[in-house]
């Protein structure tokens, strides 16, 4: 199984993005029977998308899975600004963010309150990637590990819909992904104490997805900017060959 997921964060309208999920699905399709043909591996491949929040549309498609980036943990109520379960339900959508760098870093969300957003959310049944990572100087600093652990205080690791996407904050958005060498070795980190999915995410794209897939401990991608033209994100998604 191979986890292909696009963060569409705050791009596309609402059209541009139904444009987009229909060509997804029909690329998926075909894959999907070119897969039944030669029994290769496509037929293992997830695909979520992450529409902004005004872009929402009905998790009804066939092969591409519609998420949400953000919701608060509460049903509905006064919240100003923000989306809650009631209205993920509307469309259909099962599978959310949780953890992103940029609602830390941006936001302020600590690290109470993203717990609390993963224990709203699991019980309620959701598909969760929950996004890790270290900036830069707790990179130089040699503090990955502990970093990385801190971030998991008050997760649920063995929550069985759980899916762990590692973005490094210094990769994000940069055009410079970690070396092979990096995520090998922080996946394989990962894997020490978590039995889940794991994803690489920072600054992946077309050109180099295929080495990143490759590398032992990643079951798939996360990816930002390069996922925003759908034919470029149908590259990455065919890296899995």
């Amino acid at each position: 199984m191979a986890i292909f997921a696009a963060n569409f964060k705050c791009n596309l309208t609402r059209a541009q993005t139904k444009t987009y999920l229909a060509e997804l699905d029909a690329y998926l399709g075909y894959l999907e029977q070119d897969s039944n043909k030669h029994q290769d591996s496509h037929k293992h491949t997830e695909v979520f998308v992450f529409p902004n929040q005004a872009a929402l549309l009905e998790n009804t498609y066939k092969f591409v899975r519609v998420g949400a980036q953000n919701a608060h943990c509460v049903e509905n109520g006064g919240f100003t600004g923000e989306i809650g379960a009631e209205q993920l339900r509307e469309f259909g959508i099962d599978s959310i963010l949780i953890g992103h760098s940029e609602r830390r870093t941006i936001f302020g969300e600590s690290q109470d309150y993203i717990a609390q957003k993963f224990a709203y959310f699991a019980k309620a049944g959701f598909r969760i990637i929950y996004c890790i990572g270290e900036d830069l100087s707790v990179r130089q600093s040699g503090d990955v590990e502990a970093f990385l652990r801190a971030e998991f205080e008050g997760i649920s690791r063995d929550y069985k819909n759980l899916i762990v996407a590692y973005e490094p904050i210094w990769a994000i958005g940069t055009g410079v992904s970690a070396n092979v060498e990096d995520i090998e070795r922080t996946h394989a980190f990962l894997r020490s104490f978590l039995n889940v999915p794991l994803l690489y995410g920072g600054s992946v794209n077309e050109t180099n997805a295929q080495e990143i897939v490759r590398v032992a401990n990643v079951d798939g991608v996360l990816v930002g900017s390069a996922s925003l033209d759908c034919a470029r994100f149908c590259k990455i998604i065919e890296s899995r060959c």
